[in-house]
């Protein structure tokens, strides 16, 4: 019986030494152990967009929130207070701590229940990336492997790099390079060491020790790992005391933290006409021409034109309910839920974007109609058809015929007839080119076109590479249609002096530290500066005494044109100063006519000078006036100033004893 018993006991004792060995060995060759993800880590980055001034307009990103940050970036101080508080002998042991094990089953033992773990930095990493958190044996021996294996396959650095680039920090961060950015506005380098202890104290319970939810939780978890540190004798008591008593400041941001939201689509659309697919995942740094705070003054300016049109529409049916009749159409007809605008504000000489706005308000309609809207221009077309005049030989002195005409052609086999009006149903005779364009004559402008030859006309416009022009005299209206981001870099060819820009939105794109695109300058010569210059007088005329009066802005020179088409359905102001370049479209998302008192002019002109107005606030130093070229020769003429060039000659019959000329160079 004695011996039965001692071989019993030897077999137990011997089962009992070799049992854990057996079955180790048994998960050792029942399962793949692929760990080729830690090892060739390559975790989806979030990619950040800056305007710019370097500052940060948008994160985009699949699911996880994550910036990326190399060993070299993470400062020693990180490294020592992570190891302090979760696993001191990091870089001693091989992915295992035996002894803490040891130790953590006698207090489970004795408390009955699990009340401390043991776990390495490697480990948590293993859990964290290659296997689920249910608590099993299978799972913790797999768990063992894992780490084993990675330890073998990675130095200690590799392992650190990958464990604060991959663990949850709460609040939507993945790494901590994202939690430094979101809670304390901060790169890694800058962080002190209070906010560092908050960081690496909570990968242990994310959610419980999240600074935006439990600040003083958190501060306790914050002053354990401290504790911990001056205990190790890892800092001094002066850095323990002023580390314990300091009380950072936390930021409870959107993870997005989208500041433009148009911006942010269009550099989206933008990447896939490059066939860049992972934008969310590729960790960019999307560096853009955006000014936030001129993006900022863009959408108050739409929002206070767009208060002020309903504002007139109410005062016109309260006048119409008194009267009973219009002159057109009944006020209440007008569908006001349709109304919509957009802007975009160009740098005048490099064609940056400043501000790119869609519509009055994203969160109702995300649709960019400054970008992807197409709509006619009407008479904010006219200066491409008077430039072309003007490089012809014509000055603003020409006469042109202000008379009404019918016009006859053949539709559908069918013969049909086109009477065109001025807007203010009335004609002129003769009228000066520049006072024909100031006060928008469509007649004048119809009879300019006719003068030069439609087939010349077009030839002509080629130069500013303006698509789908009508073949026939509704050119002289702008029936074409364009975005307005499209019309702004038309308007270039005059606000910078004869040399079409095309617009830029993204300067350069990074991508783990490499540049994998810069902007290319585009340029178009359009005509000469003289010629350009010859616009912009009339085109500044417009706005002091024309149809863009409501455009002007006290202490800054402007130049401009209104644009309203038929029935008013679409309202146009497109505008510069000396180096910045506007444009501003108001309408009806459904092409129904907005009042009939609604134009280019007295919608859109007061969203133009909002802008400038809040511009010149923000930077005061902005250049104010135009400069006049060399060749420009200013004459007298009737007592009004009119410009001349050798291309655009003075006209003889003008010039008298009393007028007053002088050539400038």
């Amino acid at each position: 019986m004695k011996k039965l018993l001692k071989r019993t006991f030897v077999t137990v004792l011997i089962l009992g030494f070799f049992s854990p060995f057996i079955i180790l060995g048994y998960y050792l060759v029942s399962y793949d152990y692929d760990i080729s993800s830690l090892v060739d880590y390559k975790p989806k980055q979030t990619s950040r967009i800056y305007d710019k001034n370097g500052e940060k307009i948008a994160n985009i990103f699949d699911k996880q929130h994550r910036y990326y940050a190399s060993f070299n970036e993470i400062p020693p101080r990180v490294i020592e207070a992570l190891v302090a508080i979760e696993d001191t002998t990091f870089f001693e042991h091989s992915g295992v701590n035996f002894d803490a094990i040891f130790r953590a089953v006698i207090k489970d033992i004795k408390a009955g229940k699990m009340v401390e773990g043991a776990s390495t930095i490697t480990q948590q990493l293993v859990k964290n990336k290659l296997l689920t958190r249910e608590k099993k044996l299978s799972r913790k021996i797999k768990e063992l492997i894992y780490s084993f294996k990675l330890e073998n396959a990675l130095t200690k650095e590799q392992i650190l790099e990958r464990y604060l680039n991959e663990i949850y920090f709460g609040h939507g961060y993945y790494g901590i390079k994202t939690a430094a950015d979101g809670y304390f506005h901060k790169k890694l380098s800058d962080l002190t060491l209070k906010e560092i202890a908050i960081l690496v104290g909570l990968p242990k319970a994310p959610s419980t020790y999240a600074p935006t939810k439990n600040y003083d939780i958190s501060m306790g978890r914050a002053n354990r790992v401290i504790t911990r540190m001056h205990t190790l004798g890892w800092i001094d008591d002066a850095t323990y005391q002023k580390a314990l008593g300091e009380n950072p400041v936390v930021y409870n941001d959107t993870l997005t933290q989208n500041r433009a939201p148009f911006v942010v689509d269009e550099v989206a659309r933008r990447f896939r006409n490059m066939g860049i697919d992972d934008l969310k995942t590729g960790g960019y740094e999307i560096y853009t021409t955006i000014d936030l705070k001129l993006q900022d003054i863009g959408r108050k300016s739409l929002q206070y034109a767009y208060d002020k049109a309903l504002g007139r529409i109410q005062k016109y049916k309260e006048k119409e309910a008194q009267k009973k009749e219009d002159e057109s159409f009944k006020v209440q007809d007008v569908n006001v839920s349709q109304l919509n605008g957009a802007l975009v504000s160009l740098d005048s000489k490099t064609g940056d974007i400043l501000a790119l706005l869609g519509s009055v308000d994203y969160k109702k309609s995300s649709y960019n109609r400054a970008t992807q809207g197409r709509r006619q221009p009407g008479s904010a077309f006219k200066p491409f058809i008077y430039q072309v005049a003007i490089d012809l030989g014509y000055s603003g002195a020409t006469k042109l015929v202000d008379i009404a005409q019918t016009y006859a052609y053949e539709k559908n086999g069918e013969e049909m007839k086109w009477q065109p009006k001025n807007y203010e149903k009335n004609y002129k005779g003769l009228i000066t080119l520049r006072e024909a364009l100031i006060h928008s004559r469509n007649l004048a402008t119809i009879n300019l076109v006719n003068d030069i030859g439609l087939s010349q006309l077009l030839r002509e416009l080629k130069k500013f590479h303006i698509k789908n022009l009508p073949n026939d005299l509704s050119i002289a209206l702008g029936t074409m249609s364009m975005s307005p981001l499209e019309l702004a870099q038309y308007y270039t060819s005059f606000s910078n002096y004869g040399i079409q820009v095309k617009p830029h939105l993204i300067t350069s794109i990074d991508q783990g530290g490499s540049t994998v695109y810069k902007k290319e300058d585009v340029s178009y010569y359009v005509t000469a500066p003289t010629q350009a210059f010859i616009m912009t007088t009339i085109l500044r005329d417009v706005v002091t005494r024309g149809t863009g009066r409501r455009a002007r802005v006290r202490g800054i020179e402007i130049a401009g044109k209104t644009g309203t088409t038929n029935n008013n359905i679409d309202a146009w102001f497109a505008g510069y100063s000396p180096t910045v370049e506007t444009v501003v479209w108001f309408g009806n998302d459904d092409n129904t006519p907005m009042y009939h008192k609604e134009t280019g002019g007295r919608v859109s002109g007061p969203a133009f000078a909002y802008y400038f107005r809040n511009l010149l606030k923000l930077y005061p130093q902005i250049k104010r006036k135009f400069d006049m070229p060399e060749g420009i020769i200013e004459v007298k003429i009737n007592g009004k100033k009119e410009y001349f060039s050798n291309i655009s000659k003075p006209p003889r019959s003008d010039y008298s004893d009393e007028t007053e000329s002088e050539l400038l160079f």
